[in-house]
């Protein structure tokens, strides 16, 4: 009895396996196409704002045009990754198969006219409702929908930043803080690797970082210690910072999104304002630095996420400056993700608490770039397997030490706020489990507005 229970065990895991691979391959391919084409229109409307500066100055209007294209074919797809999440713990309406072409157009738009926005959000998306379009056509059970949902999320990030493992992580830990969700990690894998696979063969490139710190055993007790204990020391100093700056980020896109529609009753004068902010802000800076994504120079000198890896390539302020324009254009209503300008935060940041610390540039710029994308989605262990598909393996100790302590730091605070508390960060604490972001932010919305008054400042 004992061996039969073994062998139709096995019988059971390997029909899961040729079951999961068999639906990973259409949500790969799919998805990995979707992404491909965006990042290629993404990466030529970029290039396209840069030898026409004057796009700028429409973004007023772009951002009026995003709001109309979702009041009238949007449905319930303007909550983005929030109901993709939604969907996955409680199944409702489903997501909207619409969602995923409105928000390659609108993110292009945005980025086309100089909104300071990512692509991991429009990725996802993608990969959200690709994956529910397929779950109702091969006519999946509600589990089984749930587990497509995360593999498709996986496609999706995995895809667009070249870091399988990663995708697959991400999916099984950003549904609830401190939770993973291991019985979905096969499907994650499975289409996370189709989809870069997918990506790679369509020729589209990503872009590589490089490390140039060598570790030496020149620091103090060396020999009796295997790692340098003033490096990891300043890593933690300089991680906490990392977790501050995630909170921060989360609580702005927040509150400014509900002082905006305080202010504005007219709802598209939103992102009209916004616009104009965003212009108003390139202005007081002095340079187009800030705006899109930040990984591609628009001139000479230009500060990137790749110029922060170097000495020199990022003002004291850099990091501040990309956490104002980014919060203000997803607040208004423009569409994109957040994670690449938490890579461009984390990274000019890094840069910045380097020169001060007197650390390795390349690494911490490198420990900002997953330490802060950590703090603001509460995916710290995802984020040590991005920073070894990125940077490599042998710095997964400093790694881990930065996305942790970020982790901690950031709080109970995130951009996603349908992410559900699985398991709070400190007991005692007074967070309840599954009890979203979301009501942790109204909460504190209304202890503000009780004690500042109407608008919470």
């Amino acid at each position: 009895m004992f061996l039969k229970n073994i062998k139709s065990e096995r019988i059971q895991i390997l029909t899961y396996l040729l079951k999961w691979f068999a639906l990973s391959i259409p949500v790969g391919l799919l998805i990995g196409s979707m992404v491909a084409l965006f990042l290629w229109l993404l990466t030529t409307a970029i290039f396209f704002r840069f030898s026409h500066p004057y796009l700028l100055y429409f973004l007023p209007l772009a951002g009026v045009a995003i709001h109309f294209i979702y009041k009238f074919l949007g449905k319930s797809s303007e909550k983005g990754n929030n109901l993709i999440m939604d969907e996955i713990h409680q199944p409702g309406g489903g997501v909207p198969p619409q969602m995923g072409v409105l928000v390659l157009i609108t993110t292009v738009i945005t980025h086309l006219f100089g909104g300071s926005a990512g692509r991991e959000g429009t990725a996802v998306q993608i990969g959200g409702s690709i994956a529910q379009l397929l779950a109702k056509w091969f006519k999946l059970s509600a589990i089984d929908v749930k587990t497509l949902l995360m593999a498709g999320i996986a496609a999706g990030f995995g895809a667009v930043f070249g870091t399988p493992l990663t995708g697959a992580i991400f999916a099984i830990e950003v549904i609830a803080l401190g939770r993973l969700k291991y019985d979905a990690i096969i499907p994650c894998l499975f289409a996370s690797i189709i989809g870069d696979f997918t990506v790679n063969a369509w020729g589209i490139p990503h872009t590589h970082y490089h490390i140039d710190f060598v570790e030496t055993k020149d620091f103090f007790l060396a020999a009796y210690l295997h790692w340098d204990i003033l490096l990891i020391f300043k890593i933690i100093i300089a991680s906490v910072a990392f977790g501050l700056v995630s909170y921060v980020f989360a609580t702005l896109v927040y509150r400014i999104k509900n002082i905006f529609i305080s202010l504005f009753k007219i709802k598209w004068l939103i992102p009209f304002f916004g616009g104009i902010a965003i212009i108003l802000l390139t202005f007081s800076v002095g340079k187009p630095d800030y705006l899109s994504l930040g990984v591609n120079a628009e001139y000479d000198g230009a500060i990137t996420i790749t110029s922060a890896f170097k000495a020199g390539g990022a003002d004291t302020f850099s990091w501040l400056w990309k956490t104002i324009f980014t919060t203000v254009t997803l607040g208004t209503g423009f569409k994109g993700g957040e994670v690449t300008p938490l890579f461009y935060i984390g990274a000019t940041l890094g840069n910045t608490l380097a020169t001060f610390m007197d650390a390795p540039i390349s690494l911490f710029a490198a420990l900002g770039f997953i330490a802060v994308f950590a703090g603001a989605t509460n995916t710290p262990l995802a984020c040590t397997f991005m920073g070894v598909e990125l940077f490599g393996g042998q710095y997964v100790l400093f790694f881990a030490i930065a996305c942790f302590t970020a982790y901690f730091f950031s709080g109970h605070s995130g951009i996603y706020s349908s992410q559900r508390i699985g398991v709070p960060k400190l007991k005692n604490a007074g967070f309840n489990e599954d009890e979203t972001l979301r009501d942790i932010q109204d909460r504190n919305e209304s202890f503000l507005k009780k004690k500042f008054g109407k608008y919470g400042i």
